[in-house]
């Protein structure tokens, strides 16, 4: 799932559109964008969060997750921005229905 290749500090920009609602290891992935992510790089991302639509979490929960294209755990809205505040500055987060949307700079 990760490529190591990749050094530290190596790239401008990391982009994962649907990608993190995938990841079995969610604190490793966030670790990983931001040990490649240069000073001032930025992280863009959208994905999947919950507790934001009844229906999209029962279906996440029932459907997608069983058939394994959603991993669990999947952060709230408010884990996702304590994850985010920790790591980065100047985050712009945005949500529709059950995605996030953001960028944020290292």
């Amino acid at each position: 799932m990760f490529n190591r290749n990749f050094e530290d500090e190596s790239c401008d920009i990391v982009i994962s559109m649907n990608g993190f609602h995938a990841f079995p290891d969610k604190k490793k992935a966030f670790k990983e964008t931001w040990r490649v992510l240069k000073p001032g790089g930025k992280f863009i991302a959208c994905f999947y969060i919950k507790g934001e639509k009844r229906i999209t979490d029962w279906l996440v929960k029932n459907v997608l997750s069983k058939k394994g294209w959603f991993t669990p755990p999947f952060p709230t809205q408010e884990q996702l921005m304590n994850i985010l505040n920790k790591l980065y500055k100047n985050i712009d987060f945005h949500v529709e229905g059950s995605m996030v949307y953001f960028s944020a700079v290292k």
